[in-house]
């Protein structure tokens, strides 16, 4: 898998992002800047996590006007791999490339934890190697992860299978006390209707080695890499 990590000002995870791809997974990797015009022979893109632009306007507001953005569009559309985590979540869904919002916390705090989540949809190229029953482990650090979408838009991603994640507690229930930011439906991740776009709030790069006491996020990239060697079947 050759995999583009963007870069914006403000970027603070593509670094992360990029040691997983390249190092632990032993694939193909750099990074893009957000200046360029091309994603050259990717086979997929991850919009890292950080605070693009300031998060001046609205976090990802600026981040989507940049030049290539227009790129990553272009390759969504031709059906290439596109992961975005918590500001590239953000910018994703600004883009349109991701249906809702992310908006402020519920308590209007910084939130930095570890949550639980739970994979609702697993045949997608960003579940397909989680195993069937595993939680993962992972962080969050973000100040608007709340996750919006109006009831028909959430009743039309649940029958397409479009959710992903949701935070759950150790029993695997979705309650209020799990849910960190309070997002609807405890959702904490979403792909498009197609299945080659998806984003997420928490950070599965800052859970993917042992070394860092918790591995369970890299099944996310595995699952991408997988796709990248035998692809699902996608819709159109």
């Amino acid at each position: 898998m050759k995999c583009a990590v963007l870069q914006f000002p403000g970027s603070n995870c593509d670094q992360d992002c990029l040691h997983v791809v390249k190092n632990v997974l032993g694939q193909s990797a750099g990074y893009v800047w957000h200046k360029q015009t091309s994603l050259g022979d990717a086979d997929a893109v991850i919009v890292p996590g950080g605070f693009s632009y300031g998060d001046y306007l609205r976090s990802g507001a600026i981040a989507k006007c940049s030049p290539i953005m227009s790129a990553v569009k272009e390759f969504a559309d031709r059906g290439g791999l596109v992961l975005g985590i918590c500001n590239g979540f953000q910018i994703l869904t600004e883009a349109g490339l991701l249906p809702g919002a992310l908006v402020r916390n519920r308590d209007l705090k910084f939130v930095c934890e570890h949550v639980l989540l739970q994979t609702v949809s697993r045949g997608t190229p960003f579940t397909c190697a989680i195993p069937e029953g595993q939680w993962m482990r992972v962080p969050v650090a973000h100040g608007d992860g709340c996750y919006y979408i109006d009831p028909a838009g959430l009743a039309d991603i649940e029958s397409h299978g479009q959710i992903l994640w949701r935070y759950v507690n150790s029993s695997g229930v979705a309650d209020e006390a799990s849910n960190p930011n309070g997002s609807i439906a405890n959702i904490a991740g979403v792909c498009n209707k197609r299945g080659n776009v998806a984003g997420l709030m928490p950070h599965p790069e800052r859970a993917s080695e042992c070394i860092l006491g918790e591995s369970s996020g890299l099944a996310v990239f595995q699952s991408m890499v997988q796709h990248c060697h035998a692809p699902i079947l996608l819709n159109p």
